[in-house]
């Protein structure tokens, strides 16, 4: 399911993308600054361009880019 970032707390939403653009093979050689890696996602998900993804299985929560999304789920946001 998607989680409208807007519904998370700032401190929250800066945890789950800090998590996600430290991740293991996330920097592909990149030394972009972490500020600047993790604001290009806060554009992303502002621009509907990137989504939270929820996963009530494994009870984890991921980022995905429009493309990667199902488009059932996409649907129910409008």
């Amino acid at each position: 399911m998607i989680i409208p970032f807007q519904l998370l707390t700032p401190e929250t939403l800066q945890q789950v993308i800090e998590d996600f653009v430290t991740r293991d093979g996330t920097d592909n050689g990149d030394d972009t600054p972490l500020t600047t890696r993790v604001q290009k996602v806060k554009d992303a998900l502002a621009k509907k361009q990137a989504f939270i993804l929820f996963d009530s299985d494994s009870e984890t929560c991921s980022l995905a880019l429009k493309q990667d999304v199902p488009q059932a789920w996409l649907n129910e946001l409008e």
